[in-house]
């Protein structure tokens, strides 16, 4: 035993004490390192057009024996028939479930775990999506599986009736979760008066019938309003064959209207809704540019600096930090190809709701005014361009981010000039889109939580707009 600890204190003595009496060297700062910039080149999908239109992007990835397709369909919830708002949602949810033709719905589900297979169908607010997940050699039977539901869904009534017993449940829970229900709240105002802003309720719900599922895929399931991204281990010719097997013969055709844009607001609004709890929800949100807009980049870094960024971002250090006003706060900006949402936020308790509020404003106010740091610009830059070359890890996410230009009609080079654009922005270019973008009119002001205890009342910023709550 005293070997053994000999020999230790001899190691110690060789790899952690200095040699010859000399100082440890001075630990060094890792932003201070310097090394040659990192150079990226994103990989090519390439692109296919098949007779019926179906498009494809095509990326082969040997490493594993999968094969993955993620397809994006032209549609989404903006395209619910009035009073019918859950159409979309269901029609995706029963595609997957609901049988087809050729299978039943539990068929499919036994089929798809004999082969460890994966397949789901859903649809957001402004896209429909479709994935299959199959081993190389599964490929046959996961195609036959995967067209069968795209092409030839029966809408199970059965499943009908469960799926909107679970909705209906969903969203009577909705108020029994204030983050959710603030943030669906903020969703329905901030697009008052556009189809983005109707959202399902129970009574929507409860009047939807099969014959709205048929209607609804008949108008957005067909070939030209469908494209595909195909990776994995699987050659180009042999995808195109085998796709072109399973879905050449869909020949039906239709046309999508185009759902009109959410546009600035010319007042502002202040809503309230009460709830029963020791803490408020607060949201501050205003339109901000898309991603074809020349001040993308500009506002996407302003965002990050905001309130985005986390710990080190302004909203977080004042409100959470040094105010010690709120548990968490921050903001968000969600993009879209011709405009943009952006939100800031604070879980503040009901007596700092007033002061919360405030403090959110001001910094918003205050970006428009004074330039930002060097080294807050350096920081939010460098994260940005660090997330940006992560979101491309995988062959299916790379071949999805080019078919998605296309979808959201961006510029072929939007993602190799996305870094140069981004490292370009200055902190005068921020200033400018703060004015432009942040506001007092036009925005959309939301607070969730029981006035009763509030420090200062609502109404010091102006009319409150008083929500009732009614049954979802």
């Amino acid at each position: 035993m005293r070997k053994h600890l000999f020999y230790l204190c001899i190691a110690v003595m060789l790899f952690v004490l200095p040699l010859g009496g000399c100082k440890p060297a001075a630990m060094v700062n890792p932003d201070d390192i310097s090394y040659p910039p990192i150079t990226f080149s994103l990989p090519e999908a390439e692109r296919v057009e098949l007779p019926n239109g179906i498009i494809l992007y095509l990326l082969e990835d040997h490493e594993l024996p999968f094969v993955n397709i993620s397809a994006v369909i032209r549609t989404g919830s903006i395209y619910d028939p009035v009073g019918k708002e859950g159409v979309a949602e269901i029609t995706g949810v029963l595609m997957r479930t609901g049988g087809t033709k050729g299978m039943t719905g539990n068929e499919i589900d036994s089929e798809l775990d004999y082969m460890a297979g994966r397949i789901s169908v859903s649809v957001g607010k402004e896209s429909g999506t479709a994935t299959m997940s199959v081993l190389k050699k599964d490929i046959e039977k996961g195609l036959s599986i995967f067209s069968d539901i795209l092409i030839n869904p029966v809408f199970e009534e059965k499943k009908l009736k469960l799926a909107k017993e679970l909705k209906t449940e969903a969203l009577r829970r909705i108020y029994d979760n204030p983050q959710k229900l603030a943030f669906r709240e903020f969703v329905r105002l901030i697009y008052l008066g556009n189809p983005r802003g109707r959202l399902s309720s129970i009574k929507s719900i409860e009047v939807i019938g099969r014959n709205d599922l048929v209607k609804f895929h008949k108008l957005f399931f067909y070939p030209g309003n469908i494209m595909m991204a195909v990776t994995g281990d699987i050659l180009k010719e042999e995808a195109i064959s085998r796709i072109n097997k399973y879905f050449g013969t869909w020949k039906t055709s239709g046309k999508v209207e185009k759902i009109s844009i959410p546009g600035k607001k010319d007042k502002g609004s202040i809503n309230y809704l009460f709830k029963e709890i020791p803490q408020s929800i607060i949201i501050w949100g205003q339109f901000a540019p898309g991603k074809k807009d020349s001040d993308y980049y500009s506002f996407e870094v302003l965002d990050f600096i905001l309130g985005s960024g986390g710990f080190r971002s302004r909203i977080f250090s004042e409100v959470r930090n040094n105010l010690g006003l709120a548990y968490s706060a921050g903001s968000f900006y969600s993009p879209r190809s011709e405009y943009g949402a952006f939100g800031a936020y604070a879980m503040t308790k009901t007596s700092s709701t007033v002061k919360s509020l405030s403090a959110i404003k001001n910094i918003l106010k205050d970006a428009g005014k004074t330039k930002v740091t060097d080294e807050e610009l350096k920081w939010a830059k460098k994260s940005i361009n660090n997330n940006f070359i992560f979101s491309f890890s995988s062959a299916e996410q790379i071949a999805r981010q080019k078919m998605m230009l296309e979808y959201n009609d961006l510029p072929e080079d939007f993602l190799d000039t996305y870094r140069d654009k981004t490292n370009k922005v200055s902190p005068e270019d921020l200033q400018k889109v703060a004015v432009k973008y942040l506001s007092d009119s036009g925005e959309t002001i939301f607070v969730l939580g029981n006035e009763k205890g509030f420090d200062k009342p609502l109404s010091s910023f102006g009319k409150v707009n008083r929500i009732v709550k009614t049954e979802e």
